[in-house]
């Protein structure tokens, strides 16, 4: 009934082996959900959402040790129970739903084995019905053309109908409950509303939810209740409403202040906010790229169709789109990586498309790249000393000087020196996005193209990397081509926009012209899938 408690757990705490002897990930954690409710986990990354949201299906690490006053779910006490009994419970009473569903489904496998071996699992499935219930389950997440989709692999589907698979088999058991870890991060404005749109349709059936996320826009939209976390601790709880209009927690504060939107441009979101960023230098005298009319194709379908592009030095250009807008596909021209079918490219005023790598080569040093995910972009043998160090090659800069330039950046990124000899493995999420900055402004480009360099980043350390890319690029006039799909984080950090769809430009302009007044139904359609954080904080009411 809609009301009982679903969860009810008592003074919760998970320790984990240290040097030290136990370390607390978890600290001390009162945890109620009702039937029909949903709740959300908001917190930077550590803050030990994701480590009490697998507790709750008992997946938690073999050295994990857990305490708890009380620790019941759906009626049942579940403080040291078995596999056996976890097993009843996973699925058939709580779905979880991670947050890369490439990585979570089984790319050997088709999508209709998949979701049948979910239905198998979970309850005695009638098999002559099982191809019926399969296809059921792919029409109630909304995936089109269903019945074909049956015999696809996971690479063969979008990110968007990927998430929409892994949600269909959470959902496979008809669980009471829906853990949802991070499930939009990453996807584009348009898909992200309609995996949202899918989670209020659940939510409005009065069937229970707990969300994680770092998107508190997101938060917002979705949650009766939110739970700040907050090094393993609650700091602040209370309605979607309240919390975001008026949040009393420090911490808090902090984290809606490091949200970027069109009131924070020109300003910094971590440290001391609301302090200016340092004025650009933006020079329009000769273009530091110029791309025109380029188009290219991939087995016949165009995916890029004459697109024009011009930007100066000191200046930002950032290009949003749906996934499969082409946005990366022109990221990959410039950089020299993808010949145009047509068009040409100039750098400096030096035609760099369709010229013979051997001359291009003496070019490289002026492109650098920044990519969404350092860690499968740096040689995991490197140390963090070698990894900046290899971009120096390009310029020539050796010995002493070498060794005094990689302690400049190292600072510039405000890491120092200590961080010399660790390896990608031993870093955070956002320490490694600060080497990959480090590494792209070695040897002082004059283009750097960062592709989604701040989506899989938590909102405080997505704020310090915004400002330190801002920070950087005034000190080094650096022209910067930034592809996102958050239209917060473009509204805050570019000069010029271009949106594009299904691999053509359909806008373009100044920022603030373009997402104040769009002119296009497709650059309205994207500013009106903005989640709502709050009226006080709406992100669409800003834009």
């Amino acid at each position: 009934m809609s009301g009982e408690l679903f969860i009810d757990i008592r003074n919760l705490s998970i320790f984990f082996p240290s040097a030290d002897g136990e370390k607390a990930a978890v600290s001390g954690l009162n945890l109620q959900l009702k039937r029909g409710e949903s709740l959300a986990f908001v917190g930077e990354s550590g803050s030990g959402k994701t480590v009490t949201a697998r507790s709750l299906l008992g997946l938690q690490d073999a050295k994990a040790r857990i305490t708890a006053d009380r620790f019941v779910i759906d009626g049942q006490n579940m403080l040291g129970a078995s596999q056996r009994r976890w097993r009843k419970i996973r699925g058939s009473q709580i779905g979880y739903v991670l947050q890369d569903a490439l990585v979570s489904l089984d790319p050997l496998r088709q999508i209709g084995q998949q979701l049948r071996d979910a239905l198998t699992a979970n309850r005695n499935a009638d098999l002559r019905k099982l191809n019926v219930q399969t296809l059921a389950l792919l029409k109630s997440v909304g995936i089109p053309d269903a019945q074909n989709r049956l015999s696809t692999y996971p690479h063969q589907l979008s990110g968007g109908l990927r998430q929409r698979v892994l949600i269909a088999t959470a959902l496979a058991g008809n669980p009471g409950l829906l853990i949802a870890d991070e499930p939009t991060t990453a996807l584009d404005m348009t898909v992200q509303k309609q995996i949202l749109d899918l989670l209020q349709q659940r939510r409005d059936k009065g069937e229970s939810l707990l969300l994680i996320s770092h998107d508190l826009s997101v938060v917002g939209q979705l949650a009766d209740r939110i739970l700040v976390m907050h090094q393993g601790k609650v700091v602040e709880e209370g309605t979607g409403e309240k919390l975001l209009n008026e949040p009393e927690h420090p911490y808090t504060q902090q984290l809606l202040a490091a949200v970027p939107s069109p009131a924070t441009r020109g300003l910094r979101l971590s440290g001391q906010r609301g302090i200016p960023l340092p004025a650009k230098n933006i020079s329009h005298d000769v273009p530091v790229l110029e791309a025109t009319n380029l188009s290219k194709q991939y087995a016949g379908k165009t995916v890029v169709n004459n697109v024009s592009l011009r930007l100066a030095a000191g200046e930002t250009l950032g290009i949003v789109g749906e996934s499969g807008s082409g946005k990366t596909t022109v990221a990959r021209m410039v950089l020299g990586l993808v010949e145009p079918g047509s068009g040409t490219i100039t750098i400096q005023g030096r035609r760099w498309s369709q010229t013979p790598e051997s001359e291009r080569r003496l070019q490289r040093k002026g492109i650098q790249l920044i990519a969404q995910d350092p860690l499968s972009s740096f040689d995991p043998r490197y140390n963090v000393e070698k990894i900046i160090g290899e971009s120096l090659d390009s310029v020539g800069v050796y010995g002493d000087e070498r060794q005094k330039r990689i302690r400049q950046l190292l600072e510039e990124v405000q890491l120092g020196a200590s961080f010399l000899r660790r390896y990608p493995r031993d870093l955070s999420g956002g320490q490694r996005q600060r080497i990959a900055i480090a590494r792209a402004f070695a040897p002082n480009p004059a283009l750097l193209v960062a592709d989604e360099p701040v989506s899989a980043l938590d909102v405080s350390i997505q704020a310090q990397v915004l400002d330190l890319l801002a920070e950087m690029q005034a000190e080094h006039r650096t022209a910067l081509l930034f592809i996102s799909h958050d239209l917060g984080v473009v509204h805050h950090l570019a000069d010029r926009v271009v949106v594009m769809k299904d691999g053509s430009v359909v806008e373009q302009g100044q920022v603030d012209d373009v997402f104040h007044r769009p002119a296009h139904p497709w650059t309205q359609q994207l500013i009106n899938s903005l989640p709502v954080m709050g009226s006080a904080r709406s992100l669409t009411a800003a834009l």
